[in-house]
């Protein structure tokens, strides 16, 4: 099957959306499909307001038909709601060409934390976005729950995987500061809630990987903290094997690919029980889930970073590209459907 995927959101970023979309090529190569896949690199961009490191592609109407057609995909599936999937999903809709789209990050309350824009604002423009597609992928049963309450449909779930031959527990220390060491790898941007994490009192050493918006702030504000930029995946296998807990402050995230990768890594989690680690981490005895996030981080210092590890390795790409691919609707299937009405 020929599988075109579009998205606003790639190089240089990194973060979950951009290493969903690498790992899901990945696997369906693999399978033997042929994968292409549109992105912002392709096109002139002005940067995101207030987020810079996103790049947002101007005008991009013609040449997105142009790369569609030349590509003649089977099945199209549209990941981001920006630029690049609006002028995807208006082709689409004209030519009756079905696709899917998915659902990564809570977008209303990401906007609502930086512009105070109403949420119902938002949700407004995703359910126009995405009432369209034939299937809406969530990464969680929760977060799919929660889009259904507010009145989407064809909510189906697609989960995440993890790298497991590459985070793996490392016999190496990255980071030489006192022990205990709390580290947090991520995006650093105001919802992320960095600072709930900087805030607290602990003992030890805190530390936080990313670059993003926020960072120059948060550098003047915890001095005493210390901050690494973007690492690679070998590095952050390296820095996950160093620290003591990993401490994961957001409130927003819909799953939160890291948490995988520190666990897989053998790093116990500490984090609010909140979608995303809820869904994750659950009952399990790989995190510590508490209202008071200090409470939670005293807590995971007690957790055996063996049964970390044990847990993340229940998530595979391939079976969430499993999932991927059941959800897919090819345009041969549909018009098969369509004409002898099965």
């Amino acid at each position: 099957m020929r599988i075109l995927i579009v998205t606003d959101a790639w190089e240089p970023q990194v973060n979950g959306v951009v290493r969903t979309i690498k790992s899901t090529r990945r696997e369906l190569e693999k399978m033997g499909h042929a994968v292409d896949i549109l992105t912002p690199l392709e096109f002139k961009t002005i940067p995101c307001p207030t987020y810079p490191d996103i790049r947002l592609s101007i005008l991009p109407k013609s040449k997105v038909i142009k790369r569609i057609e030349a590509f003649n995909p089977d099945a199209m599936h549209i990941a981001t709601e920006g630029p690049l999937g609006i002028a995807a999903r208006a082709w689409a809709l004209r030519n009756n060409f079905p696709f899917t789209t998915a659902y990564h990050t809570r977008f209303p309350e990401y906007v609502h934390a930086r512009l105070r824009i109403p949420l119902s604002w938002t949700y407004q423009y995703l359910k126009w976005f995405h009432g369209p597609a034939k299937a809406i992928m969530a990464p969680t049963h929760v977060v799919k729950h929660d889009l259904e309450l507010v009145g989407f449909d064809n909510v189906v779930l697609w989960s995440r995987g993890v790298e497991l031959d590459i985070f793996m527990p490392r016999k190496v220390q990255r980071l030489g500061t006192r022990p205990p060491i709390f580290l947090y790898v991520g995006r650093v941007a105001v919802e992320k809630n960095i600072e709930a994490f900087l805030e607290l009192d602990l003992p030890g050493s805190k530390w936080v990987a990313g670059e993003g918006p926020a960072l120059p702030a948060l550098r003047a504000k915890f001095p005493k903290a210390n901050f690494m930029g973007v690492l690679n995946q070998n590095e952050l296998a390296e820095v996950y094997s160093s620290a003591d807990v990993f401490v994961f402050p957001s409130k927003t995230d819909t799953f939160g690919l890291v948490l995988l990768e520190a666990m897989a890594c053998g790093l116990p989690v500490a984090a609010y029980p909140v979608t995303g680690p809820l869904d994750v981490i659950g009952d399990s005895p790989a995190g510590a889930l508490h209202h008071d996030l200090r409470q939670a981080c005293l807590d995971a210092l007690e957790l055996k970073r063996e049964d970390a590890v044990e847990h993340a390795q229940k998530f595979s790409w391939a079976t969430a590209t499993n999932q991927f691919v059941n959800h897919l609707h090819p345009i041969n299937e549909a018009a098969l459907a369509e004409q002898f009405g099965v």
